[in-house]
């Protein structure tokens, strides 16, 4: 099988040049793209009523058509969900990606077209390993299989009469994979799509253990949470005695920062690479294209045009947004797509920082609705992730997940920060641990140093320890246990938090 590896890396040479176009060229990239759908898109309904046909330039579009959220586009995909077709899209749309979000409760459902799969999300997994390849060009990565961690949902028909599916994104792509893709992953179908998470992990465990994985793909938490189980079975604490060839595992949904340390910790293997994705249900966006380095490479010719909103422009009635050569470093910006799949000026609900603008690579830096600044302290998850991995590391501590809301002012004291944090392996001392995470927020967020202050407007953070398999059991009993569902790690109000600690107190006295 190493003699496929030449070949291999060839291709992804070849693929490497156009790459190294939107690299060169990203400007004239992205007026391609934002031609391209508003010339497919122009005799559909929405097309029509926005006046497609007469938009040549950005800034008409801008005007025409107003920015979206999921429940403002909601009526026109309930239609094509329904049955109609040429309302978003000018082609047939039958599968829909079904999200729980990370910050709403209800599911959305994103189209999916044959466009967005083959132009978005099938072109950006193989732009990954041609990425890889090209830091790493005498890889045997693909001479093995990849562990695909998938959704937990089953694509099903929405209705007995109705010829359209939903599923997570990833039970949808695994439906709709090239056979080529099929030959190169693991587990077998029937075992990926499974619904009930965790019979899925143990009949995982069981089918892949005896597989040359090379790579794995999958959101950190559950990845984790299989490979503990195939520890069990194999008797080791190192999955390099599993799979000696393993060499990449590819992640993204969730910041890395908390989990490095712990798949050091479990894949103890000197070349072990970490290559990082920014994927959704919306479209794949951005991977790691120098391994080690911050930031991710946009994607710009994968049939999405970007705008970026500056964060003092949310919740405006009419908010500002900047093109690619317009944005800065370092600042935050809500992502705003438009795209083949048929969302037009949809605005995401991730933040991000571009880290460089040559080329232009970007970082998730939180949610739109995913922050405290209860007092004006606008901590958002880089902070808070940043912070869990300073305390632990200078603890000892591995944490498993988190979450975090505002204590509000009361005639007992000042407002504060409320943690729930689970661990793997409590840190050596408490009280130090919540010393690192609150000097780490005050030195990396100005706003939260100036209200922690002499106390004056926020207090010392209170952090509870939470029992161990807190948070998956509180998830498993909302019906979101796996896939693309995980914990909020942060929230202005104290709805979820409180939840949470309702849910752990009843499991205690039961």
């Amino acid at each position: 099988m190493r003699i496929l590896s030449p070949a291999i890396s060839q291709l992804a040479r070849l693929r490497m040049g156009r790459i190294a176009h939107f690299m060169q060229y990203p400007v004239q990239v992205q007026q391609q793209v934002f031609q391209n759908l508003i010339s497919a898109a122009q005799y559909t309904e929405f097309g029509k009523q926005h006046g497609f046909s007469k938009i040549y330039k950005i800034d008409e579009y801008k005007k025409a058509v107003p920015i979206h959220t999921y429940d403002t586009i909601k009526p026109y995909i309930q239609r094509v969900m329904e049955g109609q077709q040429n309302v978003l899209w000018n082609t047939p749309i039958k599968w829909f990606a079904k999200s729980s979000g990370t910050t709403a409760d209800k599911s959305k459902f994103i189209p999916v077209t044959v466009e967005s799969l083959d132009e978005c999300h099938y072109r950006s997994g193989r732009d990954v390993l041609t990425l890889y390849y090209n830091n790493f060009p005498d890889s045997d990565v693909l001479t093995g299989k990849s562990l695909v961690i998938g959704g937990s949902h089953q694509v099903n028909k929405l209705s007995d009469d109705s010829d359209s599916y939903f599923g997570d994104l990833s039970a949808v792509m695994l439906q709709n994979m090239p056979f080529y893709g099929n030959m190169i992953r693991t587990p077998d179908l029937s075992i990926a799509l499974m619904d009930e998470w965790e019979e899925k992990i143990e009949r995982m465990a069981n089918a892949v253990i005896h597989e040359n994985v090379t790579s794995i793909a999958g959101v950190p938490t559950w990845t984790i949470v299989l490979i503990k189980r195939i520890f069990e079975l194999t008797g080791t604490d190192n999955l390099a005695d599993v799979w000696p060839n393993i060499e990449l595992y590819m992640h993204g949904g969730v910041s890395f920062t908390p989990y490095r340390e712990q798949f050091k910790k479990l894949i103890r293997k000197p070349l072990m690479y970490y290559q990082e994705t920014y994927n959704a249900s919306e479209g794949f966006f951005a991977a790691q294209d120098v391994i080690g380095e911050e930031g991710l490479l946009l994607f710009l010719n994968h049939g999405i045009f970007y705008e970026f909103m500056p964060m003092e422009e949310l919740g405006k009635e009419e908010p500002r947004t900047l093109q690619l050569q317009e944005v800065e470093l370092g600042k935050n910006y809500a992502l705003v797509i438009s795209t083949n799949g048929g969302l037009w000026r949809y605005m995401v609900g991730d933040t991000v920082q571009f880290t460089s603008l040559l080329p232009y690579r970007i970082k998730v830096s939180g949610r739109t609705k995913s922050f405290i600044n209860a007092f004006g302290e606008e901590v958002i998850v880089e902070n808070s992730d940043t912070a869990i991995a300073k305390a632990s590391e200078a603890t000892g501590a591995i944490v498993n997940d988190y979450t975090a809301a505002p204590v509000y002012f009361s005639d007992n004291g000042n407002g504060g920060h409320e943690w729930l944090v689970e661990f793997d392996k409590a840190p050596d001392n408490m009280e130090h641990f919540i010393d690192v995470l609150d000097g780490t927020l005050k030195t990396i967020n100005s706003d939260y140093e100036a209200k922690r202050h002499k106390d004056i407007a926020l207090a010392r953070p209170q952090v509870h320890v939470m029992p161990q398999g807190t948070f998956c059991e509180f998830l498993k009993s909302k019906g979101k246990l796996g896939g693309q569902h995980k914990v909020p790690r942060l929230n202005n109000d104290r709805n979820y938090l409180e939840e949470i600690l309702r849910f752990a107190k009843s499991n205690m006295n039961a």
